[in-house]
């Protein structure tokens, strides 16, 4: 494999960061305002999507210090990223809409397109719902924040599509996926800083 060096592998910790970031402030923010079910899922949902991306990270970190090629690592991002942000997304649109929600353990797949789908769905979905608790606190720059966020994630999806596993690749991939990290961490920070504990 071409393209990861060391610096390349440490700053792919960076979006785990942002994201563990943004979990916590939202699951502070909502632990009294959400039902134990839905609380269950956004918590379930994080840890899945912290540790795939974590897992990731370490694969990387590996490979460029010339310890290991521990592929199990690398392949172990979709499958747990996909279903983790569903988790997220179902755990605030049940939260919204007062509704029980439940999960459905995927089958066994060979291709990462479900997990593609899962991921898309519950980050965009996500993004959404924040998006939604924007215009009802009247937050206007978080929901900007939010929007951003989706397009460059779109824009981590398009990358995937035209990946050809060349360093400048990984370095843009890199950029766009803090930059969607990023903006998402900020608007949910604007939302706890306006009283999403409160007003939730």
């Amino acid at each position: 494999m071409n393209g990861i060096s060391v610096p390349m592998a440490i700053i792919d910790f960076i979006p785990i960061v942002l994201f563990f970031i943004t979990a916590v402030v939202l699951q502070r923010d909502l632990y009294n305002k959400m039902s134990k079910g839905a609380f269950a899922l956004l918590a379930a949902g994080s840890i899945m999507v912290f540790f795939g991306g974590t897992y990731k990270a370490l694969w990387k970190l590996l490979y460029a210090l010339n310890v290991c090629d521990f592929t199990t690592l690398n392949n172990a991002l979709f499958p747990m990223q996909g279903p983790g942000f569903l988790l997220v997304f179902l755990s605030l649109l049940g939260n919204r809409n007062g509704k029980k929600v439940y999960a459905v353990a995927p089958a066994v797949y060979a291709s990462n397109l479900i997990f593609i789908i899962m991921q898309v769905v519950g980050l965009g979905g996500t993004q959404a719902m924040l998006a939604i608790r924007s215009v009802k606190m009247k937050k206007t720059n978080a929901l900007i924040c939010f929007v951003l966020s989706f397009i460059f994630m779109l824009g981590m999806g398009y990358l995937g599509s035209k990946f050809d596993d060349s360093s400048r690749m990984h370095w843009i991939a890199q950029v766009t996926n803090i930059v969607s990290q990023g903006t998402l961490l900020a608007g949910t920070m604007i939302l706890h800083n306006a009283g999403l504990g409160k007003n939730a």
